[in-house]
Formats: structure tokens, sequence, C-alpha cells
């Protein structure tokens, strides 16, 4: 299988133009292995007022995103959405750390997993799960949570920094996951009709090429890929969703039932639709844990109608 291969440690990867690269992880992982999982939280939400601070054209985005998607909500509960998504994003750098770098015991300790028969069922009879899954802050997670009761490959994209390849690749390979290019379809394509499974992110606007326009919360016509509907039919796949949502101390990880037979064959707009219908169900579980910094909206059917971000 053509797998993205594990970056292997050379010389040069220590050579001074690295080093904040490894301080910054070294400094991670020392972070949340050290402190209870109260203080990480605690840090989480500080590093949130910092985004708010140093990140003021994507927090724009960010309620823009909320206000289109939303508009049946009033401005103080879109408000309330947006600091709780800062908060979350100021978590997310911590999650990544516990991803990574936590030891496995201490990250079975904290999750729990509802529902996961409806995947190991597709697993027992050896048919290939495309396992879809949102841009949740805490994505990091969700693969590891994933992990203690199967194992897949996640669609990767190299880092161009070597150093952050070197740990990012490790980080998310660690737990027995492999990783495909995004690029390499027809490895995608074998891995599930060889029945393994296969995760995929269809929430963001990826743009025109290969997209159609249909709902995606309050906008009518979102671009939306096609790449989901393509797999489905070259392969005949299981389709499962997978979303982890943190309440307290405690991260549930809800996996989806089998959705394939609602998806038309040869119809992306069909199928985009159902895709977009799931994702929206697993957005809604917290909403304010996705992330909404994207710009989610920035095609439109129309190339030359203005930016509804402006």
């Amino acid at each position: 299988m053509n797998t993205v291969p594990r970056p292997k440690f050379t010389w040069s990867l220590i050579t001074p133009k690295y080093w904040p690269v490894w301080l910054g992880f070294g400094l991670l992982a020392l972070i949340v292995n050290i402190l209870p999982f109260r203080l990480i939280q605690l840090l989480g939400a500080l590093l949130g007022r910092l985004v708010k601070v140093v990140g003021k054209k994507r927090c724009k985005i960010a309620k823009r995103n909320l206000e289109l998607s939303f508009p049946e909500m009033s401005q103080q509960e879109r408000d309330d959405i947006f600091e709780k998504n800062m908060t979350n994003t100021g978590m997310a750098l911590l999650e990544t750390g516990m991803a990574w770098f936590w030891p496995k015991w201490r990250l079975k300790a904290l999750s729990n997993i509802v529902n996961k028969e409806a995947l190991l069922e597709q697993v027992e009879n050896n048919r290939g799960v495309l396992v879809v899954c949102s841009h949740h802050l805490n994505l990091e997670l969700t693969a590891m949570f994933f992990s203690q009761f199967t194992k897949g490959y996640g669609v990767y994209r190299a880092h161009t920094n070597p150093a952050y390849e070197f740990i990012q690749h490790r980080g998310r390979t660690r737990s027995g996951h492999k990783m495909v290019d995004r690029k390499d379809v027809k490895a995608m394509l074998k891995l599930l009709r060889q029945g393994h499974r296969l995760w995929y992110l269809p929430d963001h606007d990826y743009g025109r090429r290969s997209a159609v326009y249909v709902p995606f919360f309050g906008v009518e016509e979102a671009c939306t890929t096609t790449g989901s509907s393509m797999l489905i039919d070259a392969s005949k796949c299981a389709v499962i969703s997978g979303v982890s949502v943190r309440k307290d101390n405690q991260y549930t990880l809800y996996v989806g039932d089998d959705i394939s037979d609602q998806i038309e064959r040869r119809n992306p707009e069909q199928a985009a639709r159902v895709i977009n219908g799931e994702l929206e169900r697993m957005i809604r579980r917290d909403i304010s844990a996705w992330m909404w910094l994207h710009r989610r909206f920035k095609n439109q059917p129309d190339e030359h109608a203005p930016s509804l971000y402006k």
C-alpha cells in the first residue's frame, strides 16, 4: 500500500533554524504532561483570550460564519458561541499536545465511546468505511479515541517544515494509524475496496474544482466537495461519522450509524446534501467546538459575486 512514509531523522533537523520547532513542541509536551487536566483547561481559556487579541481578522471571519450559519439566533446567542469558540481554539493547541504526547492510559481514562459497534460491525464484515469527520478543534484527540478500538488511514497533508513534519507524522501515527497523501485518490479507493477505514473531512470549502453548491446550515449554496461521492460510488463503502465532544473533564466520541443507504449513486449533489446534513448534526453536538475561523463560504456559485466576508 502506498502510504506516506515516516520521515527519517537526519542531523540537519537539529540545526539552529529548527530549534524553535523543537523547543516549542518540547515545551508543549512538558506542559500537557505535568499539568492536571483542570489547569490545562484554564491555560486553554487564557490562550483563547490571546487569540482574540492577535487574531482579530480571523475572529471577524468566525463571527461572520456564525451570522451566516445561524440567522435564526439572536446576536447574544451567537456572541456566546463565539466566546466559547475562542476558548476551544486556545484548547486546540493543548489538545494536540495531549493527543501526541500523553500516555495512552491517560487518554483512555478521559474518554468515553458511544456506538462503536456500528463501526466494528463493518470491520467484521470486511467492508471499507469512509469515516466522515469534521474540523472540530479537538480533531487530533478524536483520531486517538478511534485508535482505542480500530485502526485506519488518515488523509494527510505533509508539513513544509521538515522538523515539524517529523514530529507531526509521529504524533498522528503513534497509535497505529497510517497516512495516505491527500492527492492519492487511487490509494484511497484501494484502501476502501480492501475493507479498511479512511478518515475523511469534507466540511471545508476546498475550492470550485470538483464541487457542488448545496445547503450548509443557513447558507443555501455552500461550496462542497464532491470527493465524498466519488469515493463512495467507486468503492461501495459504508459511511460512518465520528465526532468528539468535551464536557467538564470528559471526552465522548460519538460514532454514527452507516448512512450509505441514504446516498444515491452517481449523484454528487444529493450525496453532498446528505453528507452536509450529517456534518451539521455532528457540529450541533457542540457548535462552539468547530473551526469557525475558516472561511467556509469563500466561494459562491457566481464567481463574480461580492464576497460574503466584506
